[in-house]
């Protein structure tokens, strides 16, 4: 069937399509490196018509014009994950965030918790039957679609078509414009010296066969580049980049071991170079599924020798895990820590790793305290935390005392910060 009627029919200018969008709804915003930055860009040139919009997003790499002060009256954001962009219209008090697990995000769409007016989504063009990819971000971006009242839809030349859960079809579309832009990239992650000596402690607790989750920056790709000597890993995250791509080119990264989707590197979004859009496109090796199903504790735990590894901003010494606030100003989100932490901890042969510097802010503050902030989050609580390492050494927190797990984390606090550690412990009679 020609599908080419189909798409002219819906095919209209952002201006023309972006008028679906009314004061007092709500709409959805594409997240990753998927945010339709032509119809965000659309939907701001309207704000003076327009009253009340709340706009939905998790994490977005480009845009955001619309969280400017001086569009305040026109728009409203609801953060589900807090990004570079969003974070000083929600600290100021012009954005809302909503603490919630990634695994849960679908749910609050489709169930009428947060229902969708409006979806604004990016994907790749048609394929000859009509159905097109949401490419790099399918995680909480395709749920929303699926739920939307309306939407529509930019079909960028250059969205990669990745495989998996991952499609939609022509006829889902109220409206369709054309695009054609490069993709926001991410620079690989700055090795140095403390994450270096991070990434070969964590490289130590990946046995072969394990299957990993891990994120973007400079300690995930101070992990891959310890595990080169590893044989057959697999992959099982929410995100990933370009570290994994030299591992799938040596066969270090095989998948082959994989209990659950064996063969498949399987992921939410992805967000990196323009070499890894390349390598994703129409690839058979990746798999990307809403979160719902790649962050469901459950799902995870299926994959044997599942090894999670995520960051924190401070863990306090009876193993508190604050990763998504510095004291009462929060900073980021939940987003999947927990929902690996617990599928990690289930999974026969399963590790949860929690990886931090022991210091910041040029080593002046210790990132092991003695107790969170004042109105710092705990994402991750003491009774799921499982490892923690720093460049230090790895602390092994699971079925320890308070005690014992003050000792281990005082072990790999910087030096410097140890006495006063000590001291704090010596106070609470743990010792």
């Amino acid at each position: 069937m020609d599908m080419q009627p189909l798409y002219r029919s819906k095919t209209v200018s952002a201006d023309t399509a972006i008028r679906a969008i009314r004061s007092n709804t709500r709409v959805y915003l594409g997240g990753g490196a998927g945010v339709p930055q032509v119809l965000e860009r659309a939907m701001v040139a309207q704000a003076s018509s327009l009253r009340n919009v709340e706009v939905v997003s998790v994490l977005t790499f480009a845009g955001g014009e619309y969280l400017a002060p001086e569009y305040a009256r026109s728009f409203h954001h609801r953060a589900l994950f807090i990004g570079a962009n969003a974070r000083s219209a929600v600290q100021g008090g012009r954005a809302d965030y909503v603490p919630v697990f990634l695994s849960e995000i679908p749910r609050l769409y489709c169930d009428g918790t947060m229902p969708i007016d409006v979806a604004l989504v990016q994907v790749s063009p048609p394929d000859e039957h009509g159905f097109c990819s949401f490419g790099v971000e399918v995680g909480v971006t395709k749920p929303a679609a699926e739920c939307a009242k309306h939407v529509i839809a930019e079909v960028n030349v250059r969205m990669p078509r990745v495989w998996g859960d991952s499609f939609i079809h022509l006829n889902k579309f109220d409206a369709i414009v054309e695009t054609d832009y490069a993709l926001p990239n991410a620079p690989q992650g700055a090795l140095n010296g403390v994450s270096g000596r991070i990434g070969a402690l964590v490289a130590e607790l990946i046995p072969d066969g394990a299957t990993l989750q891990l994120g973007i920056g400079a300690i995930p790709d101070a992990v891959l580049s310890n595990l080169g000597t590893k044989r057959d890993l697999g992959i099982h995250s929410e995100l990933f980049s370009d570290g994994v791509i030299e591992l799938v080119e040596r066969g270090v990264i095989t998948n082959e071991r994989k209990t659950l989707h064996p063969g498949k590197i399987v992921a939410g979004f992805l967000f990196g170079s323009e070499r890894l859009y390349q390598f994703v496109h129409d690839n058979a090796m990746i798999e990307l599924h809403p979160t719902d199903y790649v962050n469901d504790p459950f799902i995870i735990a299926k994959n044997h020798c599942m090894t999670s590894i995520n960051s924190a901003i401070e863990v306090d010494l009876t193993g508190q895990v604050c990763a998504d606030s510095i004291g009462s100003r929060v900073y980021s989100g939940i987003g999947g820590q927990v929902d690996f932490v617990r599928g990690a901890a289930r999974s026969p042969g399963g590790k949860a790793i929690i990886a931090l510097p022991a210091t910041a802010k040029g080593e002046a503050e210790s990132r092991i305290v003695p107790l969170l902030k004042p109105g710092a989050g705990v994402v991750t609580s003491r009774g799921d935390v499982n490892y923690v390492v720093t460049e230090y050494g790895i602390a092994a927190l699971r079925g320890k005392s308070l005690t014992e797990r003050a000792r281990a984390l005082i072990d790999i606090a910087h030096p410097k910060f140890r006495d006063g550690l000590e001291r704090f412990a010596r106070e609470q009679a743990w010792w």
